[in-house]
């Protein structure tokens, strides 16, 4: 059943994402870049919450989440899956790599707070969490109230993959323009790919399992600098 009037939904994990990390420096009394590396945490949060969101969306609608992405189950082929896994890890990778030497001159660039250490027992249970609730709520969002309630083909894939992009640069919220300029770049031109991929085929679970498969790698190095002592300095050294 179609989904009406939920393209306004776009812009919410921006706006939640800033909203967020503002309460939590003004309660804590930290700066923006203190409390950074906990914003896988966060995101696990925030991906929740968006889940009840789109599913308590979809049933005002008299729909349900798996309507709500175009969800059929048995279409999906092992090599589809297999594919575009590939090609998110591909694109993904070279996205990060080109807007780190666009911004800052560096190849390999990553983020350090990206991959900060945490407490041992939160990096273990959000390396089941993130990865399965980021995928629900992305592709949720993007996919569903995006690519596939925008008529136009352009604008539903442009859109969509701009709005897809840009919730990168608040994860985490940091006022910095570099910063926010080398997360957009990173994820661009993968979000168009899997816009355009969503628009012409309407099956997401390839997406989805790529898209678990490299949050899945991010968690994993958390959990390393987390779990093994230096380990996160080591990296920042190299």
């Amino acid at each position: 059943m179609k989904n009406k009037n939920m393209v306004y939904l776009l812009p919410i994990r921006c706006l939640v994402f800033v909203l967020i990390f503002i309460i939590v420096t003004i309660i804590t009394g930290q700066k923006l870049e203190d409390i950074s590396k906990w914003w896988s945490i966060i995101a696990s949060l925030v991906n929740i919450i968006l889940i009840f969101v789109l599913c308590y969306a979809t049933k005002k609608n008299n729909s349900d989440y798996c309507s709500l992405i175009n969800y059929q189950k048995g279409k999906t082929k092992i090599r589809q899956i297999v594919g575009i896994s590939i090609l998110i890890l591909v694109v993904g990778m070279i996205g990060m790599y080109l807007a780190g030497y666009i911004c800052y001159g560096v190849i390999p660039y990553v983020a350090p707070m990206m991959i900060m250490p945490l407490p041992l027992a939160l990096a273990i249970i959000n390396v089941l969490i993130l990865p399965i609730t980021t995928a629900l709520a992305e592709e949720g969002l993007y996919l569903g109230c995006g690519v596939n309630q925008i008529r136009n083909k352009f604008l539903a894939i442009g859109i969509s993959a701009f709005f897809f992009a840009l919730q990168h640069c608040f994860i985490p919220t940091l006022f910095d323009f570099k910063y926010i300029i080398y997360r957009f770049i990173s994820f661009l031109p993968l979000t168009l790919i899997l816009c355009w991929y969503y628009y012409n085929k309407r099956n997401p679970l390839p997406i989805m399992v790529g898209h678990i498969i490299i949050d899945f790698a991010t968690v994993l190095q958390i959990l390393a600098t987390s779990a093994i002592p230096g380990f996160y300095e080591m990296i920042c050294r190299m």
